[in-house]
């Protein structure tokens, strides 16, 4: 879909927030068959924030929201949508825990679950509650906890998996401002969802056995594939949408899930190396959170400018993509 209508979505606000407690390379080496040139070849990732015992995705939703928040110079929204596949409890929604630890009792306030594509999804659905008139102001966050989801002894996944958690504010505003939500693309394929997965835990198999684990399953090449030609389909039908040749991005926020997906669809679209935004060396893939908190570090640094064309994507389970387009606001970070 091109998103055209009269109330644009318009980012005003981002903020984001990584659990104290880091893994390193190193340390995963003391407890799996791997190393930290096996892992960094495969992945690019070097280091990952993990929650420490007692801390819980609302947690990390509340520090990153509320930074979100003060950037936006507000302490209101009209709603709070949390893209988590890592609920505090299947049941209910954490939404309404982080919205009232907020300080926003009452507002609508629910979870979206695409896995890596819930920020791109989340983005549609704050975009699609502002178009309709039910909100004024939108606060969105990509928080997970992904590491509770993770087998400590599965080097293919405990060393690409992090925790963390990124949050954006949008407003209701003119389509032509920089900041306004210009293109939004969305698509599924169901017949791959085995490809990435938590077999046991859900209605269709309760508990774990011994072929339906609690842990996450991932089948790490044929994601590769899906992965690129799903983001680069989905990208390039954005950048028409929006009417920009490729050649204009001046920044590709693509879902930190592997350094060679990054620098497979880069190349891919023909975006250079220096216009790809990248922080999955100290982060580890964050799943939701990634964009907005790549966004927000990007922002903090410089790398994000007023002006610049920024072409967002992302990619997961289910499996799920989506793109967005958006000139580029001046915006706060909030440290």
């Amino acid at each position: 879909m091109t998103y055209r209508s009269p109330r644009a979505a318009v980012l005003t606000g981002l903020g984001s927030w990584l659990p104290p407690d880091t893994v390193t390379n190193a340390d995963l080496e003391a407890t799996l068959d791997t190393n930290d040139a096996w892992i960094r070849s495969r992945t690019g990732i070097a280091n990952r924030h993990r929650v420490s015992p007692g801390m819980s995705t609302s947690d990390l939703a509340v520090e990153a929201g509320l930074r979100a928040l003060k950037s936006a110079r507000s302490d209101q929204a009209d709603a709070v949508v949390l893209a988590t596949s890592t609920p505090d409890e299947l049941c209910p929604a954490t939404a309404p825990d982080v919205a009232s630890r907020i300080g926003l009792p009452g507002v609508a306030a629910f979870d979206v679950s695409a896995v890596c594509a819930g920020f791109v999804y989340g983005l549609a659905t704050a975009a699609g509650l502002i178009a309709t008139g039910v909100a004024e102001r939108v606060l969105l966050i990509g928080a997970e906890a992904f590491t509770t989801l993770v087998d400590p002894a599965d080097r293919t996944t405990a060393a690409i998996f992090g925790d963390g958690a990124g949050a954006v504010v949008l407003r209701a505003g003119d389509p032509d401002e920089p900041g306004a939500l210009i293109s939004l693309v969305l698509g599924s394929d169901g017949g791959g969802s085995e490809l990435l997965t938590v077999p046991a835990g859900g209605a269709r198999r309760r508990e774990p056995t011994e072929h339906h684990s609690r842990y996450l399953t991932m089948q790490g090449r044929e994601i590769f594939r899906f992965a690129v030609r799903h983001m680069t389909s989905a990208c390039r039908t954005a950048a028409e949408q929006t009417g920009w040749p490729l050649s204009d991005i001046d920044r590709l926020v693509a879902h930190q899930a592997n350094a060679r997906i990054s620098n497979a669809l880069g190349d891919a679209l023909g975006v250079p190396p220096e216009s790809r935004a990248s922080n999955i060396e100290h982060v580890g893939n964050t799943a939701s959170a990634s964009i907005p908190l790549l966004l927000d570090e990007d922002n903090a640094s410089g790398a994000l400018t007023e002006g610049q064309r920024v072409l967002i994507t992302a990619f997961g389970g289910g499996l799920a993509w989506g793109a967005a387009t958006l000139v580029w606001p001046s915006l706060t970070s909030v440290a």
